[in-house]
């Protein structure tokens, strides 16, 4: 039975990992400050403590060792470097990077795992570059076993993958109309978490993994004028009224929108993802969107509390509707 720590485990991506850790029959336990968005498995251990304080981690850990510790919370080589500290002499310390690393726009597609490194719109995605740098360097210094994992756009059923999220559906349900980046036919790959977890899981304790990176999505690569569709079909709209507004005017009059638009969604991408299918064979597409908009609008119609429409960003969206109109 294999032992992994999981910094986070209540997140989108990593709790879908630690369901299906626990399915795999491995012993998981999770460290986090006990605010989680997700539930977590009655088989797993749950340990309370803040990841960014060492000392707390290390004293509420009582000094237990792990075969695999899955780090879903450095965003930063600080925070790397920290970890280190605490986790160096685990079996295999799992880094989740990020898909927006990869070089933008991509010189070719499909993009692999040889793809460079290299996006100078988006901080985030530098950030990831420099955390993995600090982890293979450390690696060289110290003889840290490593694996790098890059997830692209990942979702369930609680994730919305719009610029909007619920306020969206919000609009298209009371027939206004909703802000497309671009001209919203560029190929966006999206991951459901489960399909996710299967190759994340599969890596792990895998001797094949050790010192290697992985991208990690699924196949499914639809244009984002069809995820706005699948989610306008799920939320019983006929014919949604889609404004196509260019991603550095959103940058421009949104700037929250920009970086996240200008350094990854604006772009077409496509992933390789045969390295990854090596290791894990029964990885695969298993949700296309179609079905993962269904599952959205199920949950969210069941659960009016999260039905939460942002004021501001409502607003927001006016002034870009209005703005590509004044262009026409």
């Amino acid at each position: 039975m294999t032992s992994i720590l999981y910094l986070g485990g209540t997140g989108t991506i990593s709790a879908a990992c630690v369901r299906r850790s626990v399915e795999r029959g491995h012993e998981v336990t999770v460290i986090n400050r006990g605010s989680g968005r997700r539930g977590i498995p009655d088989e797993v251990t749950v340990v309370t403590a803040d990841v960014r304080d060492s000392a707390a981690m290390t004293a509420a850990l009582g000094g237990r060792r792990f075969d695999a510790v899955a780090d879903f919370l450095s965003f930063s080589p600080a925070d790397v470097a920290a970890n280190l500290e605490v986790f160096g002499e685990t079996g295999q310390y799992v880094l989740i990077s990020s898909a927006s690393a990869y070089q933008k726009p991509a010189a070719h597609l499909p993009v692999t795992e040889k793809t460079p490194l290299d996006n100078p719109f988006w901080q985030y995605s530098r950030d990831k570059i420099a955390c993995e740098e600090l982890l293979r360097s450390a690696s060289a210094d110290r003889g840290i076993p490593f694996t790098i994992v890059r997830p692209s756009h990942t979702y369930d059923e609680k994730m919305i993958p719009t610029l909007g999220r619920w306020n969206d559906i919000a609009r298209m349900r009371a027939g206004r109309p909703v802000v497309v980046h671009g001209d919203g036919t560029s190929l966006w790959t999206i991951t459901h978490a489960d399909d996710f977890a299967t190759a994340f899981t599969g890596l792990i304790a895998h001797p094949d993994a050790i010192g290697e990176d992985f991208t990690i999505t699924g196949l499914h690569a639809p244009t984002w004028n069809q995820i706005y569709g699948w989610l306008a079909d799920a939320a019983g709209i006929e014919a949604p009224e889609l404004v196509h507004v260019a991603s550095e005017a959103i940058g421009a009059i949104v700037p929250d929108l920009g970086p996240t638009l200008v350094g990854d969604k604006a772009h077409s991408s496509v992933f390789d993802t045969s390295k990854v299918q090596a290791l894990v064979p029964e990885f695969a597409t298993t949700v296309a969107f179609d079905e993962g908009a269904r599952r959205i609008l199920a949950y969210y119609d069941t659960h009016p509390e999260a039905q939460i429409v942002d004021a501001d960003l409502d607003a927001q969206f006016d002034r870009l509707v209005a703005y590509a109109r004044s262009a026409r």
